[in-house]
């Protein structure tokens, strides 16, 4: 009898301490219909959606993000990156307005509220990964919510609710004088009708700081009185407290993921990739046609290459060797760029200029053939080998230790030594040598990569750009040293080749690294 007893109790708290069952069990946001564009993101989704789904939504707001986010290190105005980002968010995320005409609106918006709430789970982790997130997607929603249709845009402000007070007409009349002045200092003289019609609200000083320190607002008692033409930035400000608030809350609520196996390899991997978005390349998608990719022309294809890979390769000069990871990562960039195997083989063979060729044959012939599919287990073969290296991979992946000379030099080098190397492929430029310094003090690696290679192809990228070869897309923020090559090659031969296709780093062969 205690024992049916005890069961019974059992069960009853068991069912209570379910807090998800009891949660999660109606959908209430299953049937989400999107009336607008915008999205503060207040509600999680809920509604199924495949794991590749998950996965891909993810990349593709990832992609974004790092993009709007190195807008920001490169110092372009809110101007500058709403043009740059527009190609990429037509690509990666559209978002069509409901005055137009696409089918696609509800798979659009369903793709941008999942994917929102997939990297605020992969980014709440930790205060820098929360900080960073909130500040890229702040800048995401200001670039949309400058681009959206006006009627549409203060049908979604009137129901966010913000507790901003409108201004009365009696405190108009009152500060008649310095809010006129205010706005004659701002937007210019108004008639005084116009003036009059104006319409103000005032909030708390704190909450629209720009403002503030633009001079763009009347200040009196603690308030600041805000003109119709300023509330954006006042929705903007509340876009960046709720996410604040709501990275916090998902901090919290993290631990109750690490029971799902399927998930937290995803979210890691996410949250990995914020160093740099990550992306691979398939096949032969960063050969260039008509280059000339022999073992004998390596040598002046190598102006082209980054540092990592420069590096490599003068290494390989100096000592006649690399150790295996140096040649792993060197074998498969030469891959990468369309050295076939033969030609690869006939390269590695000289460039060991110090060994027999049995000792050649014996310990080094079958690790090129590897590389390259030719030997070794089915699924290597089937696969025609393996995938050059991203940046991803080569800055979070195996280290180089004492006479090694793989990796990235940005993030393994001290600045005393990547200073010297970058003197001696050319770049004494102090400003870009301060640059690189704040890049990786900053941890910002990739950028400082393209720092140098903006500063070393200044004159065509402005060609490029001004010649209409070049679209905002396919100058997107190099990610990956095979991107790197093909992208200088091309700048550098101009005149002899065709304009350069790829959207980025590796345009629609982007995948997440296995």
């Amino acid at each position: 009898m205690l024992r049916q007893e005890f069961n019974r109790n059992d069960v009853k708290r068991r069912n209570f301490a379910d807090h998800r069952k009891k949660q999660f069990a109606e959908a209430t946001y299953k049937d989400a219909k999107y009336p607008h564009r915008l999205n503060f993101y207040s509600t999680p989704p809920t509604a199924d959606i495949t794991l590749e789904q998950f996965e891909q939504w993810a990349i593709d707001r990832l992609r974004v993000l790092a993009e709007i986010e190195a807008c920001a290190f490169r110092n372009k105005s809110p101007a500058e990156t709403a043009t740059h980002m527009k190609p990429l968010l037509e690509k990666y995320l559209p978002l069509d307005t409901n005055s137009s005409a696409s089918t696609q609106i509800f798979a659009q918006r369903q793709k941008d509220h999942y994917s929102h709430f997939i990297l605020r789970l992969a980014f709440s982790s930790t205060e820098d990964l929360r900080r960073r997130f909130t500040r890229v997607e702040t800048m995401l929603f200001r670039i949309r919510l400058g681009a959206d249709d006006t009627r549409e845009r203060t049908s979604f402000i009137q129901t966010l609710n913000i507790d901003w007070e409108p201004v009365s007409d009696e405190e108009k009349e009152q500060f008649a004088e310095e809010l006129a002045a205010t706005s004659t200092a701002n937007y210019g003289k108004k008639s005084a009708q116009d003036q009059e019609d104006e319409s103000w609200c005032k909030v708390d000083w704190e909450r629209v700081p720009d403002l503030v320190e633009g001079r763009r607002v009347f200040l009196r008692g603690g308030m600041a009185y805000v003109p119709a033409k300023e509330q954006q930035s006042m929705v903007i400000a509340e876009f960046t407290s709720r996410l604040e608030k709501a990275l916090e809350l998902t901090a919290r609520a993290l631990p109750r993921l690490d029971e799902d196996d399927r998930l937290t390899p995803i979210l890691n991997h996410l949250s990995k990739n914020f160093i740099t978005p990550d992306a691979s390349f398939s096949g032969t998608s960063s050969a260039v046609d008509g280059a000339e990719i022999t073992a004998r022309n390596i040598d002046k294809l190598s102006e082209h290459f980054p540092m990592c890979m420069a590096n490599l390769h003068r290494s390989l000069r100096r000592d006649a060797h690399l150790k295996h990871f140096g040649r792993l990562q060197y074998s498969l960039f030469l891959k990468g760029i369309g050295l076939n195997l033969e030609e690869s083989l006939i390269f590695w063979r000289t460039s060991f200029s110090k060994i027999t060729d049995d000792s050649f044959n014996k310990e080094y012939r079958y690790n090129v053939r590897h590389v390259y599919g030719d030997v070794g287990g089915d699924s290597n073969r089937r696969g025609g080998g393996y995938s050059p290296f991203s940046c991803q991979k080569i800055l979070t992946e195996h280290p180089p230790g004492p006479g090694e000379a793989h990796g990235c030099p940005y993030r393994h080098f001290n600045m005393e030594n990547l200073t010297a190397l970058l003197q001696s492929t050319g770049i004494t430029d102090r400003a870009v040598l301060q640059g690189v310094k704040e890049d990786k003090d900053n941890q910002k690696f990739h950028m400082a990569c393209n720092r140098v290679f903006e500063h070393v192809h200044k004159a065509e990228l402005k060609r490029a750009k001004d010649d209409g070869i070049m679209s905002a897309a396919q100058l997107e923020t190099i990610v990956h040293p095979n991107e790197y090559f093909k992208r200088s090659y091309l700048l550098k031969n101009m005149d002899k080749q065709a304009p350069p296709t790829s959207n980025g780093a590796g345009g629609d062969d982007v995948k997440m690294e296995e």
